[in-house]
């Protein structure tokens, strides 16, 4: 859990409060494999509530132990992941698979959430390319780490950083930029730690 407190916002595809906009937390819930309810986003809220959580908020979903986290930090970016691998693949796959085609093992929990947060404010484009930046860099961790995949269908990403204000906040924060580059560094230390397995 994440309190952000007034003046930051996120840019996520959390499953609530997804999309940019001011967000007071960040929760990041661990739910049961198999999960069976249909509206993850008003469970999210109910957690959130329990919690003494207030305000607008963006709430994430696992299976993966959410006491395993990981952290890297570089140059003021900060990135805490879940490292959830159970149910990992390509995400362009063909349309059509058939039944015999899936390899039958036994479930193990799958996704991989990422929550970054920055010590600047980030433009609405540079916040959308932060969250393709962590993306990439977290695929780059997984194929770093010798697994052949780009992550699992129910990952997902924030992005939180200052409000920008009158400033409009940083332009850029593509893998080259400044703070695109310490975002990447950071998620890809973070998923490496997560995705390793354990001596």
């Amino acid at each position: 859990m994440w309190r952000l407190g007034p003046g930051v916002r996120v840019c996520s595809s959390a499953v609530l409060g997804g999309g940019i906009g001011p967000r007071a937390w960040i929760l990041n819930a661990q739910v049961p494999g198999g999960y069976p309810r249909l509206d993850p986003d008003r469970h999210l809220a109910e957690i959130a509530a329990a919690e003494g959580l207030t305000g607008p908020g963006a709430g994430l979903m696992t299976a993966a132990d959410v006491a395993a986290y990981t952290t890297a930090h570089d140059g003021g970016v900060t990135a805490t992941v879940t490292t959830g691998l159970g149910v990992r693949g390509w995400a362009a796959v063909p349309d059509t698979t058939r039944p015999e085609d899936v390899p039958s093992a036994p479930f193990r929990p799958g996704t991989v959430n990422i929550v970054v947060t920055l010590p600047v404010a980030l433009s609405d484009a540079a916040l959308v390319n932060a969250v393709a930046t962590a993306t990439e860099a977290k695929v780059q961790a997984l194929l770093d780490a010798g697994l052949d995949c780009s992550g699992t269908p129910t990952d997902a990403v924030c992005v939180a950083a200052p409000e920008p204000g009158s400033g409009g906040g940083e332009p850029f924060a593509g893998p080259r930029s400044t703070w695109g580059a310490r975002t990447a560094r950071a998620v890809h230390g973070a998923v490496l730690a997560g995705a390793r397995p354990v001596p």
